[in-house]
């Protein structure tokens, strides 16, 4: 086995929680299940590494084993990447493409090794009927970097794609004719959405909010302070009628159904100086004055659901701040018309 395969190997097990590595491994299904009985996977992670490397050497691994590997560790551990989401439309006038996912996966590998010499593409499918593409750049002198890699998830028969931060941009415009070609798409555009977990960007997109969605646990500190809130007695509501139209309000709006999970959402606020005095600093000013304001929380429309009820914000809240899901966006631009 390639000493560069062996170290490329070792540094992904080295990434891996230690409870997930044996899940992990079994998952792979490279080595046999005998062989991984041999792993003590009790000893220090650098210990594992070492053993996992020696039993892959026996095999004679190739890249293109490691690169799987290395789509495993991304496909369960989603939050380690910053995803966008991207749209790809049709043609006017063209009909809905049903080509399989094994017709797309040659051609979007066809465009792209004949647009780039020296690029690695590895695919493996998900069980929610999409395909992970690992992309390994290199340049016309060079082996592909394994290090500096991009991650596209796309399902078959959408128009969406989340890909991952592309480490070299100048390689971007070859990324997306291969996603257009493959799946006979006419244009793609980027849309004002990312988060860290990749299902609730799915949820979002495919309108699928009902779901269950991984989500920020209460410290046992809160639970205690939440329960005793709902619990204790001694609480009076005094205007009863209020709190149950918060609630309805609240329940309007957001659903009794756990939230996407989005960390942030940014407005970029724009306006003009407006006055009627012709005189003064600002009066001829045409630039216009701009601000950012960002939101953030490890769960962010779970805490926007919370304000009215806590009595932190009035209910109804605006529909800026609750149209993240509905317009599938977290990145705002304001603007005067």
């Amino acid at each position: 086995m390639d000493e560069i395969v062996a170290e490329f190997i070792r540094r992904t097990i080295l990434k891996i929680p230690v409870a997930e590595i044996g899940k992990i491994l079994r998952i792979w299904n490279f080595l046999s299940e005998s062989q991984l009985k041999t792993i003590n996977l009790q000893q220090c992670k650098e210990n594992v590494s070492q053993d996992v490397v020696e039993l892959c050497k026996k095999k004679r691994a190739s890249m293109k084993e490691a690169a799987i590997l290395d789509i495993i560790y991304h496909q369960t551990c989603q939050i380690k990447k910053i995803w966008i989401v991207y749209k790809m439309t049709k043609a006017p006038g063209e009909e809905v493409d049903l080509s399989d996912m094994e017709e797309f996966k040659a051609s979007f590998k066809k465009v792209l090794q004949r647009a780039l010499k020296n690029v690695h593409i590895s695919f493996r499918d998900s069980e929610d009927d999409a395909v992970w593409i690992r992309i390994a750049w290199g340049t016309p002198y060079m082996k592909p970097n394994q290090y500096k890699t991009t991650y596209v998830v796309y399902h078959s028969q959408t128009p969406f794609v989340f890909i991952s931060h592309c480490q070299i941009k100048k390689y971007i415009p070859e990324l997306w004719q291969a996603l257009m070609t493959a799946g006979n798409y006419h244009k793609i555009r980027q849309m004002e959405l990312r988060s860290l977990y990749l299902d609730s960007l799915k949820a979002i997109v495919f309108k699928q909010y009902n779901q269950d969605f991984q989500t920020y646990y209460l410290t046992p500190l809160e639970e205690e302070n939440s329960e005793a809130e709902i619990v204790d007695p001694r609480i009076i509501h005094e205007n009863m009628k209020e709190k149950e139209r918060i609630q309805r309000v609240t329940r309007e709006t957001f659903g009794d159904y756990v939230q996407p999970r989005i960390e942030f959402a940014q407005y970029k606020l724009e306006t003009k100086f407006k006055t009627d005095c012709k005189n003064g600093i600002l009066a001829e000013r045409e630039e216009p004055f701009r601000c950012l304001v960002k939101f953030s929380s490890p769960h962010l429309l779970e805490a926007l659901k919370s304000l009215a009820p806590a009595g932190i914000a009035d209910a109804p809240l605006s529909p800026l701040l609750t149209c993240i899901p509905h317009k599938a966006m977290n990145y705002f631009t304001i603007r005067e018309k």
